[in-house]
Formats: structure tokens, sequence, C-alpha cells
């Protein structure tokens, strides 16, 4: 069993070897794609190569950004193709016929539209003095190449999608009326087309298109952007930093250096929420590139940290009230002490309309009394907590039992709450934190108020990782920061999210001046010990070792021992008893 905290070298980024592999990164030339989106790059090769395919299905998220990103993507992976390319020419007013300017001409020309309309697409015949001229659309003109366009918007215009659809598998367009009660005013040969087609939405909008189009949705190649990748390799890092270089090149910003990027590795697996694990996406990107390069035109470590303690600072209002109400004296929330069947929890609070989460410390308490061994749960019987949160409870029941036993029911029965909250509690994230608070009721053992506790159990008493954890580590250090630093103070968490951490700098610092510690567990034991300075278990061969399970099971005999009546045979209370009982 081991009770060691985490040292502030294990919350940041190894930035010797992160130094050494971004300097190659900055003095690439390439653009490092390739590892970053294979999967992206595979299927815009299979679409060039398969002459028997020609649509495409990306799951993007559509934002210009996203998808002008795309729109170069496909281009760089084009491969030149022989395309015939052809106009209207008109030997009288309004008599057109289609000549080809240039056979075997090779083009590979790529358009995107987030939104387009049905004369925008398909083209118009537009009038001026009487003579009318074809206008082609976007349509005609990606003839040889690639269109890429939206899910949603094709099917908000479901007659627009039927006309593409259709021109694209006969590979010929026809000019058309809007207006089918009126013909078109002159004749204007069809128009050949050889187009591949790509279409990008949401996964919900996807899943909308599959039921429109199922046989299409099912033979088309599909992929999706991955917003985010696992870096492992020095290659990848490489190829991280020359992305991120060429995306500066590309938004006109002066080159970043070594110490942006460094920098940047911590925000982007906050964002992440994986130390091993980089944002990948261009919207993502774009948005601190831009922020730092408004703090003095430059793109270093001291810019970008400038520009995210701004972000930090304008969207902290309503954070910063609820925790300044925490920290009040009607707040019974408390860093200091001991207390018997009292603990602090933690939890996450993401409102609506808010740009970030936030996390809040909670107080959950726990009372014993004499009864049939039920755990009545508060929050769930007032109807304010949800299914995840009722399947923690009886996971710690489960357990509990187990550990204990027993023969019979547990004598005793338990009330426990979520202290000064008046909304729904959901999720399981609290469970080790309430069989905490369990086992110090039964056993009468205190808790130190110095600790704050999140985790997940299983039935074995495994803890498990729980989401959020950032959050609830600065939500309970700012309390402890406000109702004053003891240097005792720290938070026990899933040894299993460790690898999830991404801390701000206060708390950081904080750690690495060892005013507040971070202890990682991976069983229930652990975190009793941690918590109660007494283990669960004796230690095989020490029988007089104190032990919280040896009083619990102590406790449970004594009170299932049947009660002597004072006095002997002849007390008048023996007596008085039995007439009761009759």
């Amino acid at each position: 069993m081991t009770n060691s905290t985490l040292s502030w070298q294990e919350l940041v980024p190894d930035e010797k070897r992160l130094k050494r592999l971004f300097s190659q990164g900055l003095s690439s030339s390439a653009y490092g794609l390739e590892s970053l989106q294979p999967r992206l790059l595979n299927a815009i090769d299979q679409l060039n190569h398969n002459p028997a395919c020609s649509l495409a299905l990306i799951k993007i998220e559509q934002h210009p950004t996203n998808v002008k990103t795309l729109a170069q993507v496909v281009e760089q992976r084009l491969i030149p193709r022989d395309a015939e390319q052809w106009i209207y020419h008109a030997e009288k007013a309004s008599q057109y016929e289609l000549q080809k300017v240039v056979a075997n001409h090779t083009q590979s020309a790529v358009y995107y539209a987030d939104w387009i309309e049905s004369d925008q697409l398909f083209g118009y015949l537009s009038e001026q003095q009487g003579c009318w001229t074809p206008e082609l659309g976007l349509l005609q003109k990606a003839n040889g190449g690639t269109l890429i366009l939206s899910i949603d918007c094709l099917l908000a215009q479901p007659l627009m999608w039927c006309r593409l659809k259709k021109f694209i598998s006969d590979k010929r367009f026809v000019w058309f009326s809007p207006d089918s009660r009126r013909p078109l005013p002159i004749r204007v040969p069809d128009y050949p087309l050889s187009v591949k087609l790509i279409l990008v939405g949401s996964r919900e909008s996807l899943a909308e298109f599959s039921e429109v189009e199922p046989e299409l949705h099912a033979n088309a190649i599909y992929t999706e952007v991955e917003d985010t990748v696992e870096m492992i390799s020095d290659e990848q890092f490489v190829n991280w930093a020359a992305w991120i270089a060429s995306e500066a090149k590309s938004l006109a910003f002066p080159p970043p250096d070594v110490g942006f990027l460094l920098r940047l590795t911590r925000e982007a697996t906050r964002y992440t929420h994986e130390q091993n694990r980089f944002p990948i996406s261009a919207l993502w990107l774009h948005k601190q590139l831009g922020a730092a390069y408004a703090q003095g035109k430059r793109l270093t470590a001291a810019s970008l940290s400038a520009a995210l303690t701004q972000q930090t600072w304008r969207e902290s209002y309503l954070p910063e009230t609820l925790q300044r109400d925490l920290a009040a004296s009607h707040s019974l929330l408390e860093t200091q002490g001991e207390r018997i069947g009292q603990i602090n929890g933690l939890s996450v609070l993401d409102l609506p309309g808010h740009p970030r989460p936030w996390g809040e410390p909670a107080r959950l308490s726990c009372l014993i009394h004499y009864g049939d061994g039920e755990i009545n749960d508060v929050e769930r019987k007032a109807e304010l907590s949800g299914n995840i949160h009722a399947k923690g409870m009886m996971i710690i029941e489960a357990w509990l039992r187990s550990e204990l036993e027993l023969e019979q029911q547990l004598p005793f029965s338990a009330s426990m709450v979520f202290e000064q909250s008046y909304a729904e509690v959901d999720g399981d994230s609290a469970s080790l934190a309430e069989l905490a608070v369990l086992i110090s009721a039964l056993a009468l053992k205190p808790i130190d108020q110095s600790f704050a506790v999140t985790g997940s159990v299983d039935q074995f008493g495994n803890v498990q990782p729980v989401g959020g954890l950032n959050e609830k580590i600065e939500g309970f250090y700012q309390l402890c920061l406000q109702q004053g630093l003891t240097g005792k103070q720290g938070v026990i968490l899933p040894e299993r999210n460790c690898c999830h951490l991404s801390l701000s700098d206060d708390v950081i610092e904080a750690v690495k001046h060892q005013q507040f510690h971070l202890w990682p567990v991976s069983t229930v034991e652990q975190g009793l010990q941690l918590l109660m300075s007494i283990p669960w278990i004796a230690e095989e061969g020490d029988d007089e070792q104190e032990s919280l399970l040896s009083i619990i099971q102590e406790r449970i005999d004594d009170a299932q021992q049947p009660d002597k009546a004072p006095g002997g045979l002849f007390s008048s209370l023996r007596w008085l008893n039995w007439l009761k009982r009759d």
C-alpha cells in the first residue's frame, strides 16, 4: 500500500525531449499531415484511384475553417487527371454549341461551399438586351476535379440533391428551367461531367443521410476527420510541430518559436484531457494562434500565456462568484480538522451558455443508526439523483456487504446526503467518497478534512477513473486557497486518471512548493488509510493491529448481542417489560 504524492514533474510534459523534437519540426518543410490524419488521406486516395466510386462521406464538425482545411488537404492529394474542358460558343445570338477547348487537359481543381443555392450549384441563364447567356455553376466548374458540399445543405433542399445525384451518376449536366411551368428560353447543349463528390457533415447529419440514401451510404467511401491523435513517437511530435508552423504561415503569422509550442502542449492536453493525446483540429489551433498573435504580434510562450490568462479571467466571473460563496461563513465546507461521517466530495458544473466547466467541492455526510441494513440515499428519495448515481450507491453497498461477510442483515441503517445541494446529482464519480464516509460513520473514526476525494468504485474495490478531473482539483484548490493553505491539503484521485492531468499554472506551482498535494490510489483500501490513518484490514500475522474492518465487525457483534435486563429475576423492570409484552 502506498500513500505517496505526485511530484510536479509528473504534471507537465517532458520539456527536454519536446524542445529537441519541436526544433526539428519547425525547421522541417513537411506539412506533417501524413502521420496525423492517415485515415483521411487513405480515403482521399481511394476516391482518386477508384473509377467505380465517385462519392465519399466524411464526418467533420462543420465550420468554415474545418471545411477549408479539408479542401486544402484534398487538393494536395489529388492526382493529375485527364479531363476534357468545354465552353459554350455562340455563332448567333442565343444559339450555343458546346466546344472542346483542349483535349486531354490536365485538371485537379477542388471547389467547396458551406451553403449553396440551386443557381450557384447548377448555373443559370442570364439575359442582357434580349440575349441569353449560360452562366456556369460550381458543378460545371468542378468538372474533372472534386466538389465538397455540406450534407445539411443538400438535405434541406431535396430537389437540388436529387438533380445533383442524377447529373453525377449520368456524367452529364442537363440544363433545366427553375420553373416547371415555363420552358427554357433557349436551347443549351448538355454539359459532360466527371466529378468526384465529397459530402461532409456531423455524425447526426450522416445518420440522417443514411436513412434517406441507404444504398449510397453503404457503397460510399467513409471516413472521419480526427480531432485528436495519440502522440507516442518522435516522428509524430515533429509532424505536429510542422503542422502548427504550416498553419501559422497560412494565416500570415510569424513562425512560432519552440517556447510557444512547449506552452501549447499544456493547453493541448488540457483540451483533450489526456497527456499523450493532442488536438489536430484546425479550428482549435487557429483560436490559439490568433489569441497569441494579438498579444504583441508574436508567437511565443509569453504571448500565449498572456492570452490564456486573459481568456480565463474573461470567462471566470460566474465561477469566481460561486467559489466565493463556497468559502463564505455560511458554507459548511471545511479544509482543516477531522470529522466523523463527513467528507469533501468533488463535482463539476457545466452550465448551458458558459464556455467551460469548473469544479465545485461538495460536503457529503452520513449518519448511522440501528436499523435493517438499508443505506438511504437522500438524493434518490428526494428525486434529485440520476440512475448512474443510484448505480454507484448499489455498488458500494455490495462491496461493503462482501467485505463484512455477514451471515445476516447489517444491524445498522445509514442516511447519506450531499449537504447544501439543491440541484440534481448524477454520475458515480463520488462513489469512493460515499464509501469512505459510510465506513467512517460505521467505525466512528474521523476523516481528515484536508482531503477531497473523487473516484468511482467497482464491486471488487478497485478505484476507477472519472471525468472532469482537472476542474475538480482546481475547484478544491481554490477553496483551500481562500480558506488558507496549510501544506496538508490535497485531492485523492484514481491512479488510472494520472494520464489525464493537465492542471493550471497556479496548482502546479502549489504542488511544486508542497503547499498542495495529489494522492493517486488504485484501491479502496489505499484511499481509506489516507483518509483515516487506519488500515482497512490488519496486516497478516498482526492480530493486535487496529483496522477499520475489525472495528466495524466488533460494533456489529455488540449490536447483535441480546440485551440483559438489570436486577435479576425479581427485578421490577423485568416484570414491567414482561407485562408490556403481554
